[in-house]
């Protein structure tokens, strides 16, 4: 297939009239939809900026290439265009760019459609055929210009494969021809007894672009520099030209140029240098050398630790470090959520059919309730954290310190503060254990760090999180108690607030506690305060859903996804759906939670709003006093925080 298939002169830009990168990004974008390649504009722009905020696809050199792989985009297509005057693309080289190519590919792209965009990357990297393509005029020059370099690039291979096959003719009939080294493609990589050989992976979290670059820009510049190379490529199609252990243990270093994660165990004692994909195009030369004089921290993969000794020159920020970690326990906690909350929700239905005793009821409630999915959320985040800081040495620990904040009550904070507790816990016995016999490092992983760090974590967490949280909890329910005879709509806002403040925590407990202690010493009649906290704890996932919905452009895709499900979650009165979304952006989540839910809670008792019934939501709403009242408070609270939120809160594209 040749490029020109996939840049179709109908979507060129020959005069760029963007002067900013938005700008750009949005003219581009008109064009494909013009065309018809994509189906969704808003999910596209989405997902570019996503991959944006990521690294910037301004490359350098005057290129920018945004893109994107989604279900946004109907046929694989690469938009062309040219800006005279150039603009800030926030370029790795701070230059102005002149050249864009946006690439669409559809998530299902055949492998043909992504041979050919590798293709078009690799051109990319010739500065002579850039210059070439400033001075073309109309689209039909482009076209031109771009069969005619693909044909000589082919020409060039075909010569490449006719000598390589001459050489190995020719090597297998020399008497030292055992000294040539194939790869696993039958590529001849050079003696084996040079010393100037290295390896390199590439991967950018698409696969359709930076990959191919940086690998055709490492190729390159080894050879000016006389250095053998071999380069695998972690693409679309999945790893290509895969390193072989020989190659990996003649390799004199090892240069890992990516934005997503790559194995890494086969490079254990290696020098290793890790950095984004981009430097791999627009440095090089500086990796190159850096790898062939082992100029690199040396690489440990020891029980599930990965480490670097020495010192990286490549940092991460504190707050990105931290952000990844807690995305990692919310990530594999959010299956327990769904899963967990839509058994539940059914219960509920069901139960409102038939009876509480119903087997059905009583199997999905123990599935999905708190001795079944929902009893591992807090331990799922809090385990998956650890992992995340320590490695797998560190999961059992931090699993154990949230299962302990679940039965001390204290809940959702506990168990964050446990999750990262572990994490740490463990890197300080790796440091504290390094000096030990190199004859018992096989103990370390099995033995001392998972009874060391058991040990620590649980001891703090028995001594220290159980008795602040505990003690928060009691003092709560005491304080919500001596207000229940003032005034009934001060206290329905600060019960409706609590059930969002930490939605499952010990605040939301506290409030709930209260409701059902009032509810259970009244004969099961008094529901006021029921319906306080049900209306508070339901805001938050209906606010969320909202949110999602009508603010697209400020939650990426898988959120938009997520915050469905917290429609029927919210109805159903489970406020832990709304956490995923209050971890990874607190500040602003919380706080329009809290407003929500507080006027939701207030409503209630200025309606005098009664709902006889401990859990249920909107399933249990028919036994309200006010079954309309009831929702419109709800409906209510629920409004108020998700315009808050989708007005509060940053487009992916702006968090960097």
């Amino acid at each position: 297939m040749k490029i020109t298939d996939l840049m179709i002169q109908e979507t060129m830009i020959m005069d760029l009239q963007a002067t900013t990168k938005d700008e750009a990004i949005d003219e581009l974008i008109a064009s494909l939809n013009r065309s018809g390649r994509i189906n969704d504009p808003v999910l596209f722009k989405e997902m570019i900026y996503k991959r944006e905020a990521e690294s910037s696809t301004g490359i350098g050199g005057g290129i920018a290439m945004p893109h994107a792989k989604t279900k946004a985009v109907n046929e694989p297509t690469v938009v062309f265009a040219k800006s005279k005057k150039g603009l800030d693309f926030e370029a790795l080289d701070d230059q102005p760019a002149h050249i864009f190519f946006m690439i669409a590919a559809p998530e299902g792209a055949g492998n043909t459609h992504l041979r050919t965009l590798a293709a078009l990357s690799r051109l990319l990297v010739d500065s002579d055929f850039i210059a070439e393509l400033m001075n073309t005029n109309t689209p039909q020059e482009v076209s031109a210009l771009f069969d005619a370099k693909q044909e000589e690039a082919a020409a060039k291979e075909a010569a490449k494969e006719k000598a390589k096959l001459e050489r190995e003719a020719q090597a297998s009939s020399a008497a030292n021809g055992a000294d040539n080294v194939k790869n696993s493609a039958g590529v001849l990589v050079g003696n084996a007894n040079s010393e100037d050989f290295v390896v390199a992976v590439t991967a950018c979290p698409t696969g359709i672009a930076h990959t191919f670059m940086a690998e055709d820009a490492l190729k390159k510049k080894a050879q000016e520099m006389g250095i053998n190379i071999r380069v695998e490529t972690n693409g679309s199609e999945g790893a290509q030209n895969v390193l072989t252990a020989d190659e990996i243990a003649r390799a004199k270093g090892v240069i890992i140029a990516a934005d997503k994660n790559v194995e890494m165990a086969r490079f254990d004692g290696k020098p290793v240098l890790q950095r984004p994909v981009s430097d791999g195009i627009r440095k090089s030369e500086e990796l190159i050398r850096k790898a062939v004089n082992g100029d690199a921290p040396i690489y440990r993969s020891q029980g599930g630790i990965a480490k670097h000794e020495g010192t990286s020159d490549h940092k991460i920020s504190v707050g990105s470090k931290i952000y990844k970690d807690l995305m990692n326990g919310i990530s594999h906690m959010l299956p327990f959520v769904v899963g967990g909350g839509i058994l539940l929700a059914i219960s509920f239905l069901i139960e409102q059919l038939a009876s509480p005793d119903n087997p059905i009821v009583q199997l999905l409630q123990t599935i999905g309730g708190g001795t079944g999915a929902f009893h591992f959320l807090i331990p799922v985040l809090a385990g998956f954290i650890a992992m995340s800081i320590g490695d797998r040495p560190a999961l059992m620990p931090g699993m154990v310190g949230g299962l302990m904040a679940v039965s001390s009550n204290a809940g959702f904070l506990g168990g964050l503060a446990a999750g990262f507790l572990a994490g740490y816990v463990v890197i300080g016995l790796r440091k504290a254990l390094k000096g030990l016999p190199k004859a018992i490092d096989g103990l370390k992983p099995i033995l001392l760090y998972p009874v060391l760090g058991l040990l620590i974590v649980g001891t703090i967490s028995y001594y220290i999180f159980d008795p602040i949280f505990g003690s928060l909890n009691t003092w709560l329910v005491d304080a919500l108690g001596n207000l229940g005879t003032g005034n009934k709509v001060l206290l329905g806002v600060l019960l409706g607030g609590m059930m969002a403040i930490d939605m499952g925590g010990p605040f939301n407990k506290a409030a709930y506690t209260f409701a059902i202690g009032v509810f259970t010493s009244s004969g099961n009649t008094d529901g006021a305060w029921m319906a306080a906290v049900m209306a508070g704890g339901m805001a938050p996932p209906l606010a969320i859903a909202l949110a999602t919905t009508f603010f697209k452009s400020k939650f990426t895709e898988q959120e938009r996804k997520s915050g469905l499900t917290n429609y029927v979650l919210g109805l159903s009165f489970i406020t832990e759906g709304a956490i995923p979304f209050a971890a990874a952006d607190p500040l602003r989540v919380l706080t329009s939670c809290i407003i929500g839910s507080a006027a939701a809670g207030g409503l209630t008792q200025l309606w005098n709003i009664n709902v006889p019934a401990p859990h249920g939501g909107v399933f249990v709403a028919l036994l309200a006093n006010h079954t309309l009242l009831f929702l419109l408070a709800v409906v209510i609270g629920s409004v108020i925080s998700g315009l808050i939120l989708g007005l509060w809160k940053k487009s992916p594209e702006l968090v960097k």
